[in-house]
């Protein structure tokens, strides 16, 4: 949905000169047709099976967005009660919710207890023992399924791996079966599922398969122990293309799990967030200053680390590219951006023919950008537009000045 057009990279049907002269820069712009896209691939490669899509909102957390896949009959995967209520003011159903995460503080568990969630993916047995006690003094039993560890390397980045046995994540394979066995006892807790999540921005799904393999011999293993489960969570982590990768195929994954869970009456669950959003969006930075120099020739532009954290936090690389061609002469540059840190870049040695005033697309910035963002140095947060066809749209307004501190005090 972003293409060139007469000379001029369009979002949709708007170019995205007209985005900045009306809502400035740095900006985030992100395609409904694209995320509408993304939502109804995965839905459609599920046709015919009881599965639900939940996007794990952690990729990009914007009330329209998640109003728009709530829209399309989309559960979500939180990790916060924060998270909660962003779904509830999107118009998001409650019930359609997981809530993951390896901390969940007692009040979280309320509130998501109020709230009617589908299920809590618990992930430690102190979690566990936590959930019953806060189940109990509000006189209900949680919906509760373990997150279980496979111990399978998804072979991503380091950071972003979540399946190994030195992760943080889910509760140990060895140790899930005596987990589920006392699970059972409590009368505050209403077994009914098992989870997993291996990693993100995986980009063949050959970990993803072997990881289902091991959770279906636990789940056959509990059936037979008289513990019949009624969903099974595979989590996400299906990877996009942000340079030259080949992203896996979402319909022959989803052909290959149904076919392995077979005549199992299980219900599937996904939680796709990065594979749904990551390619719908950009951000959109202008040139303040070209700095050639002996050993690097710097673009210095209006966006930051703030904004886009990735290529700092992991080394990542995104497509970055001119918006229209000026004429300016072509070099190779970092695209750096103004805060004061030698690890704030958006790209390095990228070949550019541009000039003081242009504007760049960073792009595949739909994922793990404005929901990572910060206000490092008293940025304002930029803005975040949707583009519908030839509409615009505002859904976050730019951050002013005067908001950086707003909850602060003077000592008197």
């Amino acid at each position: 949905m972003f293409e060139f057009r007469h000379g001029s990279l369009h979002a949709e049907s708007v170019p995205l000169e007209a985005i900045a002269r009306e809502f400035g820069t740095p900006c985030y712009v992100y395609s409904r047709a694209a995320l509408a896209a993304a939502l109804s691939a995965f839905q459609s490669a599920c046709g015919g099976h009881d599965a639900l899509v939940c996007y794990a909102m952690k990729a990009n957390s914007n009330l329209a967005i998640l109003n728009l896949f709530a829209g399309m009959g989309a559960g979500f995967d939180i990790v916060s009660g924060g998270e909660l209520a962003r779904v509830i003011a999107a118009g998001g159903d409650p019930g359609k919710v997981v809530f993951s995460g390896v901390g969940k503080s007692a009040a979280e568990m309320r509130y998501a207890l109020g709230s009617g969630i589908l299920c809590f993916n618990v992930e430690s047995p102190a979690e566990l023992e936590r959930l019953a006690g806060v189940a109990g003094a509000m006189g209900r039993r949680a919906p509760v399924s373990f997150r279980v560890n496979p111990d399978v390397d998804a072979r991503t980045h380091p950071y972003i791996s979540t399946g190994l046995k030195e992760n943080k994540f889910g509760v140990e394979f060895d140790a899930a079966f005596g987990l589920y066995r006392a699970a059972t006892r409590l009368p505050q807790i209403e077994v009914i599922g098992i989870d997993c999540h291996i990693g993100s921005d995986l980009i063949q799904y050959a970990p993803l398969i072997e990881a289902l393999d091991k959770m279906l011999g636990l789940v056959d293993r509990l059936a037979a122990e008289g513990i019949r489960l009624r969903h099974l969570d595979l989590g996400g982590g299906l990877g996009i293309r942000y340079r030259d990768e080949l992203p896996p195929d979402v319909g022959a994954y989803m052909r290959e799990v149904f076919e392995r869970v077979g005549e199992r009456k299980l219900k599937l669950l996904f939680e796709p967030g990065r594979s749904l959003v990551g390619n719908a969006g950009l951000l959109l930075t202008r040139i303040e200053y070209l700095k050639p120099g002996a050993a690097r020739n710097f673009a210095v532009v209006d966006a930051a680390m703030n904004d886009l954290l990735r290529p700092a936090l992991y080394q990542a690389w995104h497509d970055i590219v001119a918006v229209s061609d000026s004429g300016g002469p072509g070099a190779v540059y970092d695209v750096v951006g103004p805060v004061c840190e030698s690890a704030d870049f958006l790209g390095k040695r990228r070949e550019l023919a541009v000039s003081a005033g242009d504007l760049l697309a960073v792009m595949s910035a739909g994922a793990y950008a404005m929901c990572m963002s910060s206000n490092y140095n008293s940025r304002p947060r930029a803005a975040e537009v949707m583009v519908d066809g030839e509409k615009t749209h505002l859904i976050r307004e730019r951050e002013r000045p005067e908001a950086l501190f707003a909850l602060e005090r003077l000592l008197r």
